[in-house]
Parts: C-alpha cells; sequence; structure tokens
C-alpha cells in the first residue's frame, strides 16, 4: 500500500499541471500528402490551372486526390451509368472499378482504372487521364465528378 501510494505520488508530480492525454498528440505525424512523384506533380498541375484560369473544378479534384488512399473515390460502371448522360465527360478523382455494365457512351477520365473496367468503358465510350481532360477542357466546362 505504501508502495503503491508512492508511485502514485511519483507519476503525479511529473505531470502536474499537464494532461497526459494531451500529450500523447503532440507527437503525431504530419501529414505529407501522397508519395507518387507523378501524383504530386498533377495534384500541382491542378492547382495551377485552377488560378489560372479561375476555375474551381481542378481545385476540388485536387483536393480530392491529395486525400489518403483509403479515402479517394472508388466507382464501379454501374454508378457512371446511373448518373451520366451520353456524350457527357465524367471525372472519377480516385479509381474506376467494373463492377455493372456501362450501355451509355460517356468519356471518363480517372487517376486509375482496373483492367476489366477500362476495356468495358472502350467498348461504348472512351477512357483518359485526368491530365489528358486538363488539356482538352482547361476551363472545366460540362465535366461531371462522380464518386
Amino acid at each position: 500500500m505504501v508502495k503503491r501510494d508512492a508511485l502514485r505520488t511519483h507519476w503525479l508530480s511529473a505531470y502536474a499541471g499537464s494532461n497526459p492525454v494531451s500529450r500523447s498528440f503532440e507527437k503525431m505525424v504530419k501529414r505529407t500528402g501522397p508519395s507518387n512523384e507523378y501524383l504530386r506533380n498533377l495534384i500541382n498541375d491542378l492547382k495551377d490551372l485552377s488560378r489560372k484560369e479561375n476555375v474551381k473544378i481542378w481545385k476540388r479534384i485536387a483536393d480530392d486526390l491529395n486525400k489518403p488512399t483509403r479515402q479517394r473515390r472508388e466507382v464501379n460502371l454501374r454508378k457512371i451509368n446511373l448518373h451520366c448522360k451520353d456524350n457527357e465527360s465524367i471525372i472519377v478523382p480516385g479509381k474506376v472499378l467494373s463492377d455493372g455494365e456501362l450501355k451509355k457512351k460517356v468519356t471518363v477520365a480517372a487517376w486509375n482504372f482496373s483492367a476489366k473496367a477500362k476495356e468495358e468503358i472502350n467498348k461504348v465510350g472512351k477512357t483518359m487521364t485526368i491530365r489528358q481532360l486538363m488539356k482538352d477542357n482547361p476551363k472545366g466546362k460540362k465535366v461531371r465528378i462522380i464518386g
């Protein structure tokens, strides 16, 4: 009993005036962003284009791509087919997956495609990278974000 009281007194004196819970948060690692250099360059180019053209869509895509991989969007073909119209441009700031089928002629730009999704989209419409969409449509007119 005496030993426990001595330890408690020592512990309290060591942490006097501070909250032990908040001390653990002081050592959290600062978020550095994506480690993929191509992705980092794309994010910087999107932000630059947003400032240059005064278009908010590119800034939003850059912010979405800057999120951790687990928080990035994953969109199935079924969802693209459901929410899009024929001859529309779609951008996915994440990965396009092949669940479902695509019946509408659309142009899909994304950070990443599964092999089967890319094949299915190219049967009906067209796939491209986000960088290609930036060159083709710098003003971001008639582009829909899905995800």
